[in-house]
């Protein structure tokens, strides 16, 4: 009889392992067979900052030298700055906001000075911020003349009863606050209203690159923020997914931070920040597994193209994208790094 019991449960034993399912319906976890992105792992870390200049098509053939040296030197700026402020105790959405308001300051990338031009030739700018330890969010959509919109985000969660602010209204709030506005000249420049010009001969709306920044600090509590210019060549004051909450970012305490840059509509279909949340904190997947499953699976099952930034409640990082290329950088306490292209590393 004992042996009986014994190979029954040996029996019931290899079917419960046999049905550990992935999100997706195969044995396993949800790991992608496809790892697209850079990791770095938390080993204790006091701290973890992760930071995104946009997902495209940056290619060692479509980047010049100098825009390269460029770039990694703004993301080691925004690195730097951060950390700065985490190492002295700073909060994650300090650190945020002062990373992600380097990168709208930089023409090099698709975010306040550098944003690009819509069909009416302006510029419409998109930002939003939450935190994750109090799970209050903050954004602003189609302004025109904040100089630096994730400011404005950050400020509508703390100072106002609301979560999206849009257009004229999210201006006066912002001036209302102190925030610094500018003549929306000061976006103006030439390459991108080059290219709108051509892009709207062509009749295409051309996909281009957010900026973000996700922190862990040493309270253990997590932030997100992402700031956009949005399309080129965009109309009708398309609002992309950059200032929805649970589509270009979230964070959560209990999971992970996160944000995002890629095509906005499938971002905000698929709900892509709050999704890789949820699978962690419902499903018990890892950052990279969660991360990895939503960008190099359902998303490129969908025909949607970006990637995302994402930092777990321990300080792991995972930055996954299904494009050629991503401007990304993390640091810890221990190490850091930044990257551009599809088969780089963080170095």
């Amino acid at each position: 009889m004992k042996s009986i019991l014994m190979g029954v449960l040996l029996i019931l034993l290899s079917m419960s392992c046999n049905n550990n399912s992935s999100p997706n319906g195969r044995g396993g976890t949800a790991q992608s067979k496809i790892t697209k992105g850079s990791e770095a792992s938390s080993e204790s870390v006091k701290y973890a900052v992760a930071i995104h200049g946009g997902a495209g098509y940056q290619t060692r053939e479509s980047i010049s030298k100098e825009t390269d040296a460029s770039v990694r030197k703004v993301l080691n700026k925004a690195l730097d700055t951060a950390t700065k402020i985490l190492e002295n105790k700073g909060t994650a959405g300090d650190a945020v906001v002062a990373a992600i308001e380097i990168l709208e300051n930089d023409p090099n990338f698709n975010a306040g000075k550098g944003a690009v031009f819509t069909h009416q030739e302006i510029n419409e700018l998109d930002a939003s911020f939450m935190d994750g330890n109090i799970m209050d969010a903050g954004a602003v959509g189609g302004v025109t003349n904040i100089k630096n919109p994730i400011k404005a985000a950050r400020a509508v969660m703390e100072d106002s009863p609301h979560v999206l602010l849009v257009g004229k209204g999210a201006e006066e709030f912002a001036k209302s606050k102190g925030i610094e506005t500018v003549d929306p000249s000061y976006f103006k420049v030439q390459a991108n209203l080059d290219e709108v010009r051509r892009v709207k001969k062509e009749a295409l709306v051309k996909k281009h690159g957010t900026v973000g920044c996700v922190v862990r600090d040493i309270h253990g509590n997590l932030a997100a923020g992402t700031s956009t210019g949005g399309m080129t060549n965009k109309r009708w004051n398309r609002i992309g997914d950059s200032p929805i909450i649970g589509a270009g970012t979230y964070a959560n305490n209990k999971s992970c931070a996160v944000s995002a840059t890629g095509h906005g509509e499938f971002f905000i279909r698929y709900a892509v920040a709050h999704d890789i949340s949820a699978l962690m904190e419902y499903k018990g997947l890892s950052v990279k597994d969660a991360s990895n499953h939503v960008i190099n699976e359902k998303l490129v099952e969908a025909g949607g193209e970006g990637g995302v930034i994402c930092v777990d409640k321990d300080g792991n990082i995972f930055t996954p994208f299904n494009t050629p290329g991503m401007y990304r950088g993390f640091a810890t306490d221990k190490n850091r790094g930044v990257a551009i292209y599809k088969d780089e590393d963080f170095k």
